[in-house]
């Protein structure tokens, strides 16, 4: 285990083989935005963010073997979900690791919160935030305040 809060894990050489088959799907995609929307709707239907677990299930924010991640269903820490994000995006081959960053605010102004900020182009970033689809933001926005 790895803390992975603050700085970018690195991406793994092997993924599961679920999650290979879908990086040859993300490969296809014909833009960028659309390769992000993808992945976001396929993690989405595996996993959710939960305010409860995110202080019950506090030393699961420390989760890096992939195929332990994998391996599990439902609720996942924000780090850990932007991790996922970031392998998959990587692996489709339209992202590198300037593209994302890691970027934090304060949801409810005293829990930090991780999300990401993916560069589609040089005049164009959006934000995701896999951990707060579940309390209505949505594609493109992230949690912060009371939000």
């Amino acid at each position: 285990m790895v803390g992975n809060l603050f700085t970018k894990e690195r991406i793994p050489d092997k993924l599961p083989k679920e999650l290979e088959v879908f990086v040859k799907e993300l490969r296809k995609s014909k833009t960028k935005k659309e390769c992000i929307k993808k992945a976001y709707i396929f993690l989405l239907d595996r996993y959710r963010g939960q305010r409860v677990y995110t202080y019950l299930k506090f030393f699961n924010l420390f989760i890096s073997d992939v195929d332990k991640i994998w391996a599990k269903k439902g609720f996942l820490h924000c780090n850990v979900l932007n991790y996922l994000m970031r392998i998959l995006l990587i692996k489709s081959g339209l992202f590198n690791e300037k593209d994302i960053k890691l970027k934090w605010t304060l949801v409810w102004y005293v829990s930090p919160h991780q999300y990401l900020e993916i560069k589609i182009n040089p005049n164009e970033i959006i934000n995701v935030d896999l951990w707060a689809n579940a309390y209505g933001v949505c594609f493109g926005d992230y949690a912060h305040g009371f939000h």
